[in-house]
């Protein structure tokens, strides 16, 4: 969930949706033949509207996949399937190809395998196809070029993504049939410490990876020499189960791919007031006296950034100015210097930047206007408020909270997960994993 600094398909490691970009040129062994992935994006969802592009974790649900595909660089080529406009357009715009499908396999009761056969009938010159789920947000690349290596190098013709579950299971019987239930896999007088069990390999429908003549001969899951690829639990988020949204978008915020380059870690925050720390309204008392509202959930989230020593700025601008007072009144809140910035904030804020020696990759910034506009696309963290819709199109992250009512939080905890996720990838990279 830019006018977007992205030079790489995975972004700048923040996991925020993001605009345009060029076409992704793809590394690959020339020896496999043309491989491609494919995603199937209808736009007829019946559960959740349009949900191929919902924002998740501040990125379109496709886009999550559409990116580990692309950095794994072991496609010649990475494809959308659709019949939607507005899916079209997201798809190419994370540099993806689309293969806009015919009516004849766009019908609620079409499967996944005309799709892929007319596909396939489309572009010859394909040897591999991988059949990536669009709601499987947590897949990384290294899953992608683990499973093909099992076609590559190992000879299976089939490969699909599994993961190991702990269930015990029962037959199902019918409702006051008077039936006894009797166990699936497991003797209940010796039931098996968890530990003590491998539990069993269940599909998770990331992703198939099939030879083109398993395609043809209608085999798309499976066919021919068959191998699976083992996905740990905590990747293994699927959409189409896993509705409720935000309990979703937490898992993919701790396990979800961001892209190649380290998360950005900011020292210094801007935040624009109106419109972000407030709803945007100035009250008027009687008397004259200005006053606005400031959600205390807003304040705690600065303070959180305060306590990991990251700066936070607020800003007005004169072009709708308040007074003073209010801008004293607010500072004494909040612990934050405030300053006032034109129509241009860049004038004000590079010398701010330069004088405490960070670049702009350093800065967070949160906005909701069209002067935010430069500011956001520079800054290594941008956000803007769901109600932003001018300056939406600019920013790395839009939040769900509106502006006043939580935004700021929101994003105060995303600034602090990508500190986290940059601290793992260090405690990582500093493993020596030559002498386990």
């Amino acid at each position: 969930m830019s006018s977007r600094k992205r030079c790489l398909p995975g972004d700048n490691g923040n996991g925020e949706q993001v605009g345009p970009l060029p076409a992704c040129k793809q590394v690959r062994a020339p020896s496999n033949g043309h491989v491609a992935a494919l995603i199937l994006a209808r736009g007829g969802s019946k559960g959740i509207p349009l949900k191929n592009i919902k924002m998740l974790a501040g990125v379109p649900l496709l886009g999550w996949v559409v990116r580990s595909a692309l950095d794994s660089e072991m496609f010649e080529s990475v494809w959308v399937s659709t019949d939607h406009d507005e899916i079209e357009k997201v798809a190419k715009s994370w540099g993806a190809k689309v293969h806009r499908r015919s009516p004849e396999v766009s019908r609620d009761a079409s499967t996944s395998l005309e799709t892929i056969q007319e596909f396939v009938r489309l572009n010859q010159e394909i040897d591999v196809i991988c059949n990536i789920q669009a709601t499987s947000p947590c897949l990384h690349p290294f899953h992608l070029q683990k499973a093909l290596k099992k076609i590559t190098e190992e000879g299976f013709d089939s490969v699909f993504s599994v993961v190991r579950r702990h269930h015990f299971r029962w037959q199902e019987v019918k409702d006051r049939s008077g039936e006894m239930t009797k166990p699936l896999n497991l003797d209940p007088a010796n039931r098996p410490r968890r530990q003590d069990w491998d539990g069993e390999l269940c599909e998770n429908g990331s992703f198939y990876f099939t030879k083109r003549d398993q395609v043809k001969a209608g085999m798309l899951q499976v066919g021919g020499k068959v191998a699976y690829y083992e996905m740990l639990p905590e990747y293994s988020v699927d959409i189409d189960v896993d509705i409720d949204w935000p309990v979703a978008e937490q898992r993919v915020r701790r396990y979800g791919y961001f892209g190649r380059a380290m998360p950005e870690v900011v020292h210094l925050m801007f935040c624009n007031v109106s419109g972000c720390l407030t709803d945007g309204r100035i009250f008027l008392s009687v008397s004259g006296e200005e006053m606005v509202s400031v959600n205390t959930r807003d304040t705690e989230g600065i303070r959180m950034l305060q306590r990991e020593d990251i700066e936070v700025v607020l800003l007005t601008s004169d072009l709708d100015p308040v007074t003073k007072s209010l801008e004293d009144k607010l500072a004494k809140r909040t612990g934050c210097r405030v300053i006032q910035v034109g129509e241009e904030p860049l004038d004000v804020l590079n010398p701010i930047v330069e004088q405490k020696k960070l670049e702009w990759k350093d800065v967070a910034y949160m906005g909701s206007e069209k002067q935010d506009v430069n500011c956001l696309n520079l800054a290594g963290l941008s956000a803007v408020p769901k109600d932003a819709p001018v300056a939406m199109t600019a920013a790395k992250y839009i939040c769900h909270s509106f502006g006043g009512m939580g935004a700021m939080r929101e994003f105060a905890e995303h600034i602090l997960l990508q500190k986290e996720k940059a601290k793992a990838k260090m405690d990582q990279d500093r493993i020596d994993r030559c002498n386990f």
